[in-house]
């Protein structure tokens, strides 16, 4: 062992006992916090006289209350961040730090070496940094540049200075394994050692393997939207994760967790990357899926259609007569196109067409919706929209008091007095007799008053009435939607340019659905911007920070709503358009259409074309598959060849994954998906496999990602990796279709270590290159 390896070992005893002794120290601090949260909770009241006899008493009272929650809410906190940084030093235990520069800042003549790791550590005197955070401007260097000139950004300005040399740590349990001295960004060693790992259930951070243009992602910090296009596996998320921890740390001061949303693509997926911020010490961001959203909004409503039901209809129902019509629908209404043409229907409301509802009680009119209408546009045309809304909702306010008022003196009141239950009758008197003014101790001494009685009745019936005219529900909001597709050559009114061909079947599929009371996924959004335009927005200007994953999945319509819907925050996405699989991809070609979001000047692309999820064979032969692949870059790393191999009928191709799923447990592989096109296609494979121990499948709802053997359709593998991939059944009868060369491409591409392909009869014409050019085993 050479004499500086030795040094490097003694340096990282030195610092892991510095750890140790901390976290005995807060160990101590946070058992004695947890202690007096405890006590004053348990003796809140003990120490608070209450007093409320005069003026000054009461105040007294209000003082010592105030520095009782005072002294709870510092113990509190300070237990909190304890306990916090009692969580990272656990971590730091295993991994301390893992990595190293030497540099000499213009101006000094000293060498400084600054260690990097998941978070700092400041010596016992608090005089020197032991380890700086990986997120500290200082630590952008080593990211960021090969030995040399270099600078970084701090909040004082940019600093330069000169890099020595870069090294690069393989710490485990507080015993360097391995030390390297490399002038790239990372060594290759210890990213072959990471990637070469098997996967588990969870994402984890990449912050000893971060590369240059994942750390541009992650230290970006300008304008409202960043986009990220990267190719599969090229750690788009891990980055985006990353990004998040980094912003809570910068930003620390003013944003927090719950700032910050990440809509990601399946429930599963949270689940997936719920481990990463936790790992780097900060809490988890807010994770909801853009249906989760939509069915808060509209699933009192209206059934919503899933995006995944949505998808398995485009994978599974080609040979059905509404096809056709149903693909045109979808395409249209994910257009920028349609979302203008709401916005013009809105318009035009301003003028005639707008739906209500009748207000009955008691099964008869209070106001007709004729009247309502009438009453909506004979206010002043100048007044804004909403006011007139407004306006309208006080209006109907005022004729329910006046049904009040008659109501009361009628029979069936009296009806309602005489069945009255005791205990509802005393609740009623309860309630009178504050409400004229009797105390607690005199409520007894209150005679009820018949007339009293009957007003408090019927304002209760009128209750439900008053909250329907207060939250706009009787706006006939299905009626209008209806009515934007009720008449084909009157939408050419709301329609910039040509309307598309197939508008009049378009509006016929989407009215069958309307009647059934049915929402079609495709019109989930158009119908909640009409509703958000018509009552107004309802805009969330708490949230700082916005994160979409698997960015090629929404339309532009959905991001023009998005926009809308988050008006306070920056905008990062991420996605890749070869794995654009809903029917509505064609609507954007590139994430180049995004830039009219915020404009150009707002907006940033950032595209990373290396790959590091599968070994060099498997990403030589996905990037053949799809065109502009050859800007794909595999990352070196060494393994088979994918592998295909043709069987005559499903009873050979059952047995023959059986087998192979065997043969890859006996390699020690821990997690192996067999990908399938479609649910359905899913399902037969799930029970026809079923004799494969702890064999699983996953469904859209599924909530947890699951190691082991998973059956799963292509559409919910995306933004996970596997060990190894079994495509089910790569035969031109299953994926024939050019418009299924992206799902095919999506499915091959979780590999990480082997693929496996299995064809029923003739292979699917995608495949005929890379057999061709022997890219393929077979």
């Amino acid at each position: 062992m050479n004499l500086e390896f030795q040094q490097e070992q003694k340096r990282v005893d030195s610092v892991m006992e510095i750890i140790k002794k901390e976290i005995n120290r807060l160990e101590e601090e946070t058992s004695r916090r947890k202690s007096e949260v405890v006590n004053i909770r348990k003796h809140f009241w003990d120490e608070i006289k209450v007093n409320t006899d005069t003026f000054d008493d009461y105040l007294e009272t209000i003082i010592g209350l105030r520095q009782e929650a005072q002294a709870l809410s510092v113990n509190q906190s300070a237990h909190r961040h304890a306990s916090k940084r009692l969580s990272t030093l656990g971590r730091m235990q295993v991994n301390p730090y893992f990595g190293r520069i030497d540099l000499i800042e213009e101006g000094t003549s000293t060498q400084e070496q600054i260690y990097i790791g998941i978070s700092s550590l400041i010596d016992p005197n608090g005089e020197d940094f032991l380890i700086y955070d990986w997120r500290a401007p200082i630590s952008s260097v080593y990211y960021d540049y090969q030995p040399g000139p270099v600078k970084y950004e701090t909040p004082g300005g940019t600093i330069h200075g000169i890099l020595e040399k870069k090294w690069q740590y393989l710490i485990r349990g507080g015993v360097l394994q391995s030390m390297f001295d490399t002038s790239l960004t990372i060594g290759d060693e210890i990213l072959q050692q990471v990637l070469g790992k098997g996967t588990d259930k969870q994402m984890h951070n990449i912050v000893a393997t971060i590369q240059q243009e994942q750390n541009r992602i992650i230290r970006h910090d300008q304008g409202k939207l960043l986009i990220v296009h990267g190719a599969a596996g090229s750690g788009k998320t891990s980055a985006a994760m990353q990004r998040i921890a980094y912003l809570l740390y910068k930003y620390r001061d003013r944003l927090n967790a719950d700032q910050i949303i990440l809509f990601s693509p399946n429930s599963m997926f949270n689940s997936y990357v719920s481990n990463v911020l936790p790992e780097l010490g900060e809490e988890n961001m807010q994770q909801v899926t853009f249906q989760e959203y939509l069915d808060h909004r509209l699933s009192r409503e209206f059934e919503v259609e899933n995006p995944f039901d949505q998808l398995e209809y485009v994978l599974t129902a080609a040979n059905t007569s509404s096809y056709r019509s149903r693909i045109a629908s979808i395409r249209f209404k994910a257009s920028t196109r349609f979302f203008d043409a709401i916005k013009s229907y809105r318009q035009s409301l301003e003028v005639s067409g707008m739906l209500f509802q009748d207000i009955n009680f008691r099964g008869k009119p209070i106001v007709t919706a004729q009247q309502i209408a009438e009453r909506f546009y004979s206010h002043d045309p100048s007044l804004r929209f909403h006011n007139r809304l407004e306006r309208l909702k006080d209006w109907l306010i005022e004729k329910i008091n006046e049904t009040q008022k008659v109501e009361r003196n009628k029979l069936w009141v009296q009806e309602e007095i005489e069945l009255l239950s005791n205990d509802d009758y005393h609740k009623a008197h309860r309630y009178l007799a504050k409400k004229r003014g009797f105390r607690k101790e005199s409520i007894a001494d209150y005679e009820i008053e018949p007339d009293a009685l009957a007003r408090l009745i019927v304002h209760q019936k009128l209750k439900p009435l008053r909250k329907r005219v207060r939250t706009f529900r009787f706006v006939d909001m299905k009626g209008m939607y209806k009515q934007f597709f009720t008449n084909s050559i009157k939408i050419n009114d709301w329609i910039e340019g040509e309307t598309p061909a197939s508008l009049a079947d378009i509006c016929q599929v989407t009215l069958e659905m309307l009647d059934e009371g049915k929402l079609f996924y495709e019109d989930a959004t158009p119908f909640l911007l009409l509703k958000e335009l018509i009552l107004g927005f309802q805009t969330n200007s708490s949230i700082k920070q916005l994160v979409v994953d698997e960015a090629q999945d929404y339309s532009p319509f959905q991001f023009e709503f998005l926009r809308r819907l988050f008006p306070a925050a920056r905008m990062t996405v991420l996605g890749d358009f070869n794995q654009a699989i809903f029917a509505h991809a064609s609507e954007m070609v590139d994430f180049n259409t995004l830039t009219n979001l915020y404009g150009p000047d707002e907006t940033e692309i950032i595209n990373i074309a290396r790959s590091y999820r599968s070994t060099k064979p498997i990403i030589e032969f996905t990037r053949r598959l799809v065109p502009n692949g050859e800007g794909i870059i595999p990352f070196e790393r060494d393994g088979e060849r994918p592998v295909l191999k043709n069987v005559a009928d499903h009873a050979e191709l059952h047995s023959s994954v059986a087998s192979k799923v065997a043969d890859l447990r006996g390699q020690g592989f821990n997690s192996i998906a067999i990908i399938c096109k479609s649910a359905e296609e899913s399902l037969r494979a799930y029970n026809a496999l079923s004799d494969i121990d702890e064999i699983k499948l996953l469904k859209s709802n599924s909530i947890e990602y699951e190691q082991g053997v998973v059956v799963v359709p292509s559409y919910l593998s995306k933004g996970i990796e596997f060990d190894a991939v079994i495509i089910y059944d790569a035969s031109q009868d299953v994926y024939g279709d050019e418009s299924l060369r992206r799902v095919f491409y999506t499915a091959c591409t979780r590999a990480m270590h082997y693929l496996q392909l299995y064809s029923v009869g003739k292979p699917s014409p995608f495949l005929k290159n890379v057999l061709r050019d022997g890219f393929i085993q077979t």
